[in-house]
């Protein structure tokens, strides 16, 4: 096997490290993909960790011990995150988006590859990602965002659906209270999903009252799992008081005006990365 150059192993280690976020590679994978020597290698991965951080395109992070390795943590940057979380708050705030009845048209803005990607990049950096197995959301316009969230953090992504499915088998079903429209909704999920007792993070598009973030917190509770916390895209400032708590928002919808045609929609400027 013929070797490489360092630009060529630099570039090959990157590219393996970004496609698969948070998975633990040995050096010894490294060392037989690229025909190198362990000291070689570690030697390309401080170049790449040093460059990547200077940049601010993510992390590489080392794990010391025989069972040790190296992985990438997909994260974006405060002033990144801000820059972002503005302009896509811009273009919500179009008046050309708002819809009978006082909602926004945000299926394009939602089902956009890139912007999904950058906003389960932001969400997935701020909660504590060793303690996630799971991203769950609910069925359908959040999964998009659930799912970039899911990657970022390199765990799978489970669905909790509105209705039962022949096709998913066995399943717990719970009812919750629609926090909007104060209805009896029900949720499923399927028992072959998930592990019992696991780490779950759960990622909505948006939340007005919290019901239905509220529902997927009882749902996890019939898993035996731990809620390690709750991301929204928007969320409305009424009402201030919700049904969750540990709930983190990209954005506040302060609201949508039909007569004027006024849209507010502020970033929320206390992120934590």
């Amino acid at each position: 096997m013929e070797r490489f150059k360092r630009n060529e192993r630099i570039a090959s280690l990157v590219k393996v490290l970004s496609d698969n976020p948070n998975r633990l590679y040995s050096l010894n994978y490294f060392g037989e993909l690229l025909n190198a020597a362990k000291s070689t290698i570690s030697e390309d991965i401080v170049i790449a960790k040093n460059a990547l951080e200077e940049l601010g395109l993510g992390q590489i992070e080392t794990v010391p011990g025989a069972a040790g390795g190296v992985k990438y943590r997909d994260k974006a940057t405060v002033d990144e995150s801000m820059r972002f979380l503005d302009r896509i708050a811009g273009v919500l705030s179009d008046p050309g988006r708002i819809i009978t009845g006082g909602f926004l048209y945000m299926a394009d803005v939602i089902y956009n590859p890139g912007i999904a990607y950058s906003v389960g990049k932001i969400l997935a950096g701020c909660f504590d990602r060793d303690s996630i197995q799971y991203v769950l959301t609910v069925e359908t316009k959040g999964i998009p965002i659930a799912m970039m969230t899911a990657r970022a953090i390199g765990v799978p992504l489970i669905i909790a659906r509105r209705d039962n499915r022949v096709t998913e088998g066995s399943t717990v079903n719970i009812n919750f209270l629609s926090g909007s429209t104060g209805r009896i909704q029900t949720m499923s999920l399927s028992k072959r999903a998930m592990e019992r007792g696991a780490g779950v993070l759960i990622i909505d598009d948006f939340m007005k009252a919290g019901g239905t973030a509220r529902g997927m917190v009882d749902l996890m509770k019939e898993f035996d799992a731990r809620v390690v916390g709750i991301g929204v895209m928007i969320t409305t400032t009424k009402p201030s008081e919700k049904l969750v708590s540990n709930y983190i928002p990209l954005m506040y919808l302060e609201g949508v005006d039909e007569k004027s045609g006024k849209v507010s929609i502020k970033p929320n400027n206390r992120l934590l990365f």
